[in-house]
């Protein structure tokens, strides 16, 4: 053994050769520890824990500060309050870092309920690359170039002869009619063409897992008799707000945040309370605010909820709002949290593995006298 890894995906196949058709020796899961064997480019041959000795690609594989990161995340979002639970009506990968090219973690299968923590914008950008396993062998310096020795001519070079003056006329000769560098600049800017972004959700799921989803491969849960005022517009979150009885049946007050843009720099730009009417048996909205700069997370309390958003001078305050029965009421406001740093895309620490031993070249008499010895 020349060091160890831990299972990236959800679930892997340790096969018996480098091709995919190969057969498979053993099946892992994500968090088991291989043992590793032998490194070839960029494929690792690794012994499982029931022994079995396979080979699978460097890019499955965790190193232990990954793992440490991973159970790290999932102990912060354990304590990240809830935004809401989002489904998925296809198969879905949850990924260690907001990026297609980390390790899926976790697959949903269809039907399979996440709580939704936060969402996040990211440049669709290739994982960076990781450390090399074994270091490449150094170079060999290049030969030092031969000095070679200048020799005087026999007879000295003539002088340059003085360059021309400039004509008197050339500050007008030089104008020109194109358009000053700066339009320039910004036609440039408008042709090259806008990085594409995706939106991410940091999601926990029932096991305890937390990692990162495609948010648009992701549907809120709420009711559809609520869900059904959308307008097209994406639920960013909601909330349970209480209970109101209409003869034997039970209904929920529920509040929810919207948003017309997910490429916007603010999470919701709008949100609304469904109250019940108990009179027309149908729910009617109770309080609604539109045109709005909010931010996750939102906030239930004992008797309402906390919103942070913009106020006209653009500082973040978190706003108090009372619900009374039907009625919703600002109550305060203070200075919102800091919000959290931006998130990058980290590369992948290197796996523990040793070198393995390169042993001496042998010279010419090294190789006549084991010759002799009939070695």
């Amino acid at each position: 053994m020349i060091g160890e890894a831990f299972v990236g995906p959800a679930v892997l196949k340790i096969r018996s050769d480098f091709p995919l058709q190969s057969s498979t020796v053993a099946t892992v899961r994500h968090g088991d520890k291989l043992e590793i064997l032998q490194v070839r480019r960029k494929f690792i041959r690794v012994r499982v824990a029931g022994g079995a000795e396979g080979w699978t690609d460097e890019r499955h594989l965790l190193a232990a500060a990954d793992m440490q990161e991973l159970r790290e995340l999932a102990a912060r979002a354990a304590k990240m309050p809830s935004q809401g639970v989002a489904t998925t009506y296809a198969p879905l990968n949850i990924h260690s870092q907001p990026a297609l090219a980390a390790p899926s973690i976790v697959q949903l299968k269809p039907g399979e309920k996440v709580v939704v923590l936060r969402s996040v914008l990211f440049p669709r950008t290739a994982l960076p690359a990781r450390a090399p396993l074994i270091p490449p062998a150094p170079r060999k310096r290049a030969a030092a170039a031969k000095r070679t020795v200048r020799r005087e001519p026999k007879y000295p070079t003539p002088p340059m002869p003085r360059p021309p003056a400039p004509p008197s006329d050339w500050l007008e000769m030089s104008q020109t009619d194109s358009a000053p560098p700066d339009d320039d600049a910004a036609v440039a800017a408008a042709d090259k063409p806008a990085p594409k972004i995706d939106l991410w959700s940091l999601v926990r799921t029932p096991q305890g897992l937390a990692g990162w989803a495609l948010t648009r491969m992701l549907t809120m849960a709420i009711p559809d008799e609520v869900a059904q005022y959308a307008e097209g517009h994406r639920i960013v979150s909601y909330f349970p707000l209480g209970e109101i009885s209409d003869g034997d049946e039970k209904h929920n007050l529920w509040l929810w945040t919207t948003t017309t843009d997910s490429r916007a720099p603010w999470d919701f730009d709008s949100f609304r309370v469904f109250t019940w009417s108990i009179r027309r048996h149908r729910y009617e909205t109770a309080h609604i605010e539109r045109e709005i700069h909010g931010y996750s997370p939102v906030l239930l309390t004992s008797s309402g909820f906390t919103i942070c958003m913009e106020n006209s001078d653009g500082a973040r305050m978190r706003r108090e709002y009372t619900v009374r029965g039907n009625a919703v009421r600002f109550a305060s406001q203070a200075p919102c949290e800091q919000p959290e740093p931006p998130l990058a895309v980290k590369s992948r620490a290197p796996l523990p593995v040793a070198e393995t031993p390169v042993p001496p070249k042998e010279g010419l008499f090294q190789r006549i006298l084991r010759r002799l010895r009939g070695k």
